[in-house]
């Protein structure tokens, strides 16, 4: 009650569990969403994009080529190596100010990535992905 009004300006709205169902279903998806994030979910062994390319597998500039029609695109570590099909939803999704997508191959700007840092970042994509349709699964559920 102290912080009641606060909460409604400054916090973003936690949906109280009308019923057991609801609340159980949330649980379910607040699982996957835990697992996801911390890499440990079966899913991510499921990679849905490919490091075709072979070559210096060095981060040099960072360059995201939409393909048209399609919702993926290339992510260009270098002038002639990429990760092809990573989904647009994971590429631009945003935690916390940035995007971690991009965040992660910029803090290995002029390294070299290692096959266990392909796969990693292969992972994390399909992390994101899976993410972005969690939480559209969520609010599906909370406008019930």
């Amino acid at each position: 009650e102290t912080y009641k009004e606060f909460l409604k300006t400054d916090f973003p709205y936690i949906p109280y569990p009308t019923n057991i169902d609801y609340f159980w279903t949330l649980v379910e998806k607040g699982k996957q969403l835990r697992e996801l994030h911390l890499m440990e979910s079966t899913e991510l062994n499921t990679l849905i994009t490919q490091f075709p390319i072979q070559g210096s597998n060095i981060v040099e500039n960072i360059n995201f080529e939409f393909i048209d029609n399609e919702d993926s695109g290339k992510v260009y570590i270098n002038d002639s190596q990429y990760f092809g099909n990573v989904p647009l939803i994971a590429q631009n999704f945003i935690v916390g100010g940035y995007q971690p997508a991009e965040k992660w191959l910029a803090e290995r700007k002029n390294k070299k990535l290692s096959n266990d840092d392909i796969i990693h970042y292969q992972r994390m994509i399909v992390a994101l992905t899976k993410t972005a349709y969690l939480m559209d699964e969520i609010d599906k559920i909370i406008v019930l």
